[in-house]
C-alpha cells in the first residue's frame, strides 16, 4: 500500500465546521487505500477527546497543541519579514520534526497538504527528499485579506493588505513546487489561474460534498425554536464573515422582516460567539446559542436558513447542509459561488437587504413554497453533491501527480 503523508491545520473530526468537514472525507476515503501518516493542530480543547476517533483510520497520528492566543502573539513576529501571519500562526517546530522524521523513515510516496499555510513544512525541504506533493490550496485565500483590506480601518486596514501581497507570493512560490493544486470550485481555480498564471495547468476544483445521510430531514428531533416562524444562520462566530453576516442581516434586514412578520425570529447557531455577536441576543426575536452538540435539529426545524455572507470564498458547507434537511435557502451572491442549481428553485438568491428581507417574508408567510424549494434542494444535493463523486476527481488528481514525480 502506498504512503501517504497528510497536513491540515485542525484535527479533521468532528467534521463541524468548513475545513474538518473537507478533510474529515479526504481521510476516510484516502484511508482505505493509502497509508496514511496524519500531522495536524488541535487549538480547540475539546478536540483532544476525538483524537482516538481517527486513530484507527492512520498508520501514524501527530496531533500538536496550539494555544490561539499565543500563536497570535507569535506570528505578529511575521511583520518584521516577508512571511505572512497565517502561514506563521501554524509553525511549529514539534510538527516540523515530526515531518522531517516521516520524511526520512517512511518515505511516502505523496504528501497532501490541506490548506497552504501547512505548505510551510515542505516548502523547503529538497526537492531530491519531497515526495509528490499536492496542495489544497482550498479557495484563493490572499483575496479574503484584499476584501478584509477594503472594509478595514488603518491600522488593520495595512495589516490585511500586507497579508494579500505576501500570502499571494508565498501560494504562488508553494504551487511552483507542488505537482497539482486543488480548489474547491471553478471560479476559485479561474480566479487562481488568473493571478498566478504560471500555475494554471496544474489546479483542479475538487469540490466539497455533503453527507446526505447525515443531513436528513427525517432525522427525528425536537424543535429547539418552539411554534415560532424561525430564520437559521449556522457557522462558528468568532470568524469575521460570519460574524459581519449575521450582524448585517440583524442590522439591515431582520427589522424588515419583523415589521411584516412581527412574531419572526433569527437563531445564530454556531460556536464562540464573540461579543459583537452575543449581544444580538439582546434584541427581540434574536437568539444566540453558541456551541451546540447537533447544528441539525436547529436547521431542521427552521422555516428556512440563511447565508447573507458579504464576505465569501469558495464553497459554503452550510448552505448544501441546509438543502440536504430539505430547507429553503436564502443566500447572497457570494455565499452562492461553487453551488450548480437553480436560483428560484432550489434556493432564494437575494442580492441586497430589500430582496432578502422581501425573499424571506416571502418565505415566511408562503409554507408550501418553502416546503417545495426545500424538496428541490434535497434532490439536487442528492443528484450532484455526493462526497463519493467528489473523490474521484480526487483519486484522478493523486494520481496524475504521482506519475508526474515519477516522470522528472
Amino acid at each position: 500500500m502506498a504512503s501517504l503523508l497528510f497536513l491540515c491545520q485542525r484535527l479533521p473530526y468532528p467534521p463541524n465546521k468548513g475545513e474538518k468537514i473537507r478533510y474529515y472525507h479526504f481521510l476516510r476515503h484516502l484511508a482505505q487505500s493509502w497509508d496514511v501518516h496524519l500531522g495536524c493542530f488541535i487549538d480547540d480543547p475539546a478536540d483532544w477527546d476525538h483524537v482516538n476517533a481517527l486513530r484507527g483510520m492512520v498508520t501514524d497520528l501527530r496531533a500538536v497543541g496550539l494555544d490561539p492566543r499565543v500563536a497570535k502573539l507569535f506570528c505578529t513576529r511575521g511583520l518584521l519579514g516577508a512571511t505572512p501571519l497565517s502561514v506563521a500562526y501554524f509553525g511549529s517546530r514539534k510538527l516540523r520534526d515530526w515531518v522531517d522524521h516521516v520524511l526520512g523513515t517512511v518515505k511516502p510516496d505523496l504528501a497532501l497538504v490541506g490548506s497552504s499555510s501547512m505548505g510551510q513544512y515542505l516548502l523547503d525541504v529538497p526537492a531530491a527528499r519531497r515526495p509528490a506533493l499536492v496542495t489544497d490550496f482550498v479557495d484563493v485565500d490572499s483575496e479574503k485579506w484584499r476584501a478584509y483590506a477594503e472594509k478595514a480601518r488603518l491600522p488593520m486596514k495595512a495589516v490585511y493588505a500586507r497579508e494579500q501581497s505576501t500570502l499571494l507570493r508565498y501560494d504562488r512560490r508553494l504551487g511552483a513546487i507542488s505537482d497539482a493544486g486543488l480548489l474547491v470550485t471553478r471560479a476559485e481555480v479561474e480566479l487562481f489561474s488568473q493571478l498566478a498564471p504560471e500555475l494554471a495547468n496544474k489546479l483542479v476544483a475538487v469540490e466539497n460534498g455533503v453527507d446526505a445521510e447525515y443531513f436528513d430531514p427525517t432525522h427525528e428531533s425536537a424543535s429547539p425554536h418552539g411554534e415560532a416562524p424561525t430564520l437559521v444562520f449556522t457557522g462558528h462566530m468568532d470568524y469575521w464573515p460570519n460574524v459581519d453576516a449575521v450582524t448585517w442581516f440583524a442590522d439591515a434586514i431582520l427589522p424588515a422582516i419583523q415589521r411584516e412578520v412581527p412574531e419572526a425570529r433569527f437563531c445564530i447557531v454556531g460556536a464562540n460567539p464573540v461579543p459583537e455577536v452575543a449581544a444580538l441576543a439582546q434584541r427581540p426575536g434574536v437568539a444566540v446559542t453558541g456551541r451546540v452538540p447537533d447544528v441539525r435539529p436547529y436547521v431542521t426545524h427552521a422555516t428556512a436558513c440563511v447565508a447573507p455572507l458579504r464576505i465569501a470564498r469558495g464553497l459554503q458547507n452550510k448552505v448544501l447542509e441546509a438543502m440536504a434537511c430539505a430547507r429553503p435557502v436564502v443566500v447572497s451572491p457570494q455565499a452562492l459561488e461553487g453551488i450548480d442549481c437553480e436560483p428560484g428553485r432550489d434556493l432564494w438568491r437575494a442580492e441586497d437587504a430589500p430582496a432578502f428581507a422581501a425573499a424571506c417574508v416571502a418565505l415566511l408567510r408562503d409554507p408550501a413554497r418553502a416546503r417545495t424549494m426545500g424538496q428541490a434542494a434535497r434532490i439536487l444535493v442528492l443528484s450532484r453533491y455526493s462526497w463519493a463523486s467528489k473523490m474521484a476527481r480526487l483519486d484522478e488528481t493523486m494520481s496524475r501527480a504521482l506519475h508526474a514525480r515519477g516522470a522528472r
